[in-house]
């Protein structure tokens, strides 16, 4: 079966959901938003966007898309925010009633990022949203992280891939999809050698220069590694710059 999902990034155009230090929660939501739904994309998911850019639409207007769609799940991406910054860390999601594949979704999306480092304060029942109590379909809000706090900022941008690819398995696993397969991840390989503290010598040099370096072990050899990259046209501007150091190069996909 082919499943139709409708991924709702919050907020958008003059209305910025959340602020903290110059930090807007709408772009937050649609950053993430479109991560997921390429995520799904990717595994076989028919994936409808209510914005992709900085456009306003009302929380009705989601609804009704997503109706008019006949979609199978909508789920709506926001960050959560308290009075006081720094006070409340955490994910949650929001669902309208706890009964069916949404309750088991929003479980495993609090779990999966939970793992991630995400203080898991559960699920909420909330019958005022219009996102869920005007849509047709199974419906979830998850508030992934609060803005105004900032270690779980620190998560977000840092973990930022994990949290798509978390929430897209949540949401496959309680679907009975398949499982999004891993992120490949590119780093620059800059060494390799038989001794061991040749080895650490290069990455000691490359760690000076400010440089995020990777010690592995490949049987008789040690490779070191610049770099983690998610986009092969990323790890290529770094070999580049690296290359223009003088270093032989190699991109390798880990």
């Amino acid at each position: 079966m082919a499943y139709r999902i409708v991924v709702d990034a919050g907020h958008g155009g003059y209305d910025s959901g959340a602020v903290y230090n110059g930090r807007l929660e709408k772009e937050d939501n649609l950053d993430l938003a479109l991560a997921v739904g390429e995520i799904l994309a990717n595994n076989g998911i028919d994936v409808l966007f209510t914005r992709i850019d900085d456009t306003y639409v009302s929380p009705l207007e989601r609804a009704y898309l997503a109706n008019a769609e006949d979609a199978d799940l909508f789920v709506s991406i926001h960050r959560n925010s308290s009075a006081t910054p720094n006070t409340y860390s955490g994910v949650q999601t929001l669902i309208y009633d706890e009964t069916g594949v949404k309750y088991i979704i929003a479980e495993n999306i609090n779990q999966e990022l939970e793992a991630l480092g995400f203080t898991n304060l559960g699920i909420d029942v909330r019958t005022d949203l219009a996102v869920l109590r005007r849509t047709n379909m199974p419906s979830l809000l998850i508030e992934a992280g609060f803005l105004n706090t900032d270690s779980d900022n620190q998560i977000f941008d840092e973990r930022f891939n994990d949290i798509a690819y978390g929430i897209a398995s949540g949401i496959l696993d309680g679907l009975g999809a398949e499982q999004p397969e891993e992120a490949p991840i590119y780093r620059i390989q800059v060494g390799l050698f038989r001794v061991l503290d040749n080895a650490r010598n290069l990455q000691n040099n490359l760690n000076a220069a400010g440089y995020e370096t990777y010690l592995s072990n490949q049987g008789e050899y040690y490779a070191v590694q610049v770099g983690e990259f998610v986009t092969m046209e990323d790890a290529a501007e770094l070999e580049r710059e690296l290359r223009q150091q003088g270093y032989s190069t190699l991109i390798v996909r880990e």
